[in-house]
């Protein structure tokens, strides 16, 4: 029997009973537990976990009754995900007012394996450049910009959305967001991680007297940008750059750089395993770091005599105190 499988997502507030309340629902109804992934932070609790429900002995929508109830008892929340066949992704982008990576996202929209469903933003600025591309825009944020993201989880859930890309989103997600969508969202910054993390790293990198700079797709966590990264781009600091040429020769790899992050997402050519990033697809149709130009310049010699290559003598350990 071909295996289904469906992806059940609890998050809430942190209190005995909710492993043992989900698990033993779904064991009632034949449905067999292939993976499960809890944590709990900052008081927030955190289970993502796979059951193969080829032998369920109910309805998929007894079981989300089931569960919504479960739910109500303990005060969480929970999200079901059952396979769907022949049905694209959902990808929504969230934004602030930088449009470089939106627009080019938007115009490559074709070549990701994900519908473009919604874009969400903390202020109004990008709203017409979604109109101009025909995608659903939501302003969620105060005057401020600070966002309402109860209203961003519901818009996440009403678009059915899989994955999240952060085209410059200059907002941190509270836990509450990155818990539910752990391993789906994808952020780009623009500085080489886990060098410069946080604000400003373009002056970050400045003020360190960098000469090469770049950008960084990666996983988001709670932990801020030490999520796992996916793809980087390099870039040349002149020696009398300042903040502004930096953001010039950025920006356009910015934009590259977190498409190519999703599209790997997207075709399923990457997976995280022990906090790293793993490659399983084809090389030859992703730049994963350098360009294969800049690969060929790089020095070949010299090398040490001993390395570990075909028919040489291992290295011995240097043992002088």
């Amino acid at each position: 029997m071909t295996s289904e499988f469906a992806e059940i997502t609890v998050v809430g507030g942190d209190k005995t009973g909710i492993v043992a309340n989900v698990t033993s629902a779904l064991f009632e109804r034949g449905i067999n537990i292939e993976d499960i992934d809890q944590a709990v932070r900052e008081g927030t609790f955190r289970m993502t976990l796979h059951a193969d429900i080829s032998e369920m002995v109910c309805t998929r929508e007894t079981l989300r009754e089931s569960l919504d109830d479960i739910a109500a008892d303990l005060g969480v929340d929970v999200t079901v995900r059952f396979p769907i066949e022949e049905v694209a992704r959902g990808l929504a982008l969230l934004v602030t007012k930088e449009s470089h990576p939106l627009e080019y996202i938007l115009e490559r929209r074709d070549e990701l394996d994900a519908e473009i469903r919604v874009i969400v933003g903390n202020h109004s600025k990008l709203e017409g450049l979604a109109d101009a591309h025909d995608v659903p825009f939501y302003d969620i944020g105060t005057d401020s910009g600070k966002p309402d993201e109860e209203r961003l989880l519901e818009l996440l859930e009403e678009y059915e959305v899989d994955c999240i890309g952060l085209a410059r989103y200059m907002r941190i997600l509270s836990p509450d967001v990155v818990f539910r969508y752990e391993g789906r969202i994808i952020n780009v910054h623009p500085s080489l991680l886990p060098a410069f993390p946080g604000a400003e790293p373009y002056r970050q990198a400045l003020d360190a007297g960098v000469r090469i700079a770049g950008v960084t797709g990666h996983y988001v966590t709670t932990d801020l940008d030490q999520g796992p990264i996916i793809a980087q781009r390099a870039f040349d600091v002149p020696p009398e750059a300042d903040r502004a040429d930096l953001k010039a020769r950025g920006q356009p790899v910015e934009a590259e750089v977190l498409f190519e992050s999703l599209r790997l997402h997207l075709n399923d050519d990457i997976a995280v395993h022990r906090g790293k990033v793993e490659f399983r697809g084809d090389p030859e149709e992703y730049q994963l770091g350098l360009t294969p130009e800049a690969r060929d310049a790089n020095p070949n010699a010299p090398v040490d005599d001993a390395l570990d290559v075909e028919g040489a003598d291992p290295v011995e350990p240097n043992t002088d105190d």
